[in-house]
């Protein structure tokens, strides 16, 4: 069973090193001494809890969209729109995950979007490809 530090478990969740600790702390995360008398945090815990957290920033009932078929969804912040004559990039921030997305002009234009903006990246694919990243 993977398991991870406390600093690995912050960089996967997108916040600090301290606000896991107080997640440890308050005892909404399970973590157990590792070998070395540091934290560690089991690998299935950990995916458990990203999930959580997900869900508790999903678009609530006040937000316009009321069905959707994707469920690849992350909840971010406009950091960037670059915009030419018919196109434009837009890159969020969602976490530690940053999206890139091409859209019309008129699009960005229709949905205000520019650096600050809430937005919900919505992800589907035909082709999903998972790695395992080198251990540390």
């Amino acid at each position: 069973m993977a398991t991870y530090r406390v600093s690995q478990a912050a960089e996967l969740l997108g916040v600090s090193d301290d606000t896991v600790r107080r997640w440890i702390d308050g005892g909404r995360i399970a973590a157990r001494l590792d070998d070395g008398g540091r934290q560690a945090i089991e690998g299935a815990d950990l995916a458990a809890f990203a999930q959580e957290l997900a869900e508790a920033h999903a678009l609530t009932s006040q937000d316009v969209v009321v069905g959707h078929s994707v469920r690849n969804r992350f909840t971010g912040l406009v950091t960037r729109v670059l915009k030419d004559q018919v196109m434009a990039q837009v890159e969020i921030q969602a976490g530690p995950h940053r999206f890139v997305s091409l859209v019309s002009r008129e699009a960005v234009e229709e949905l205000g979007l520019e650096p600050g903006v809430l937005a919900v990246v919505a992800v589907k694919s035909t082709n999903v490809s998972v790695e395992i990243p080198a251990a540390r």
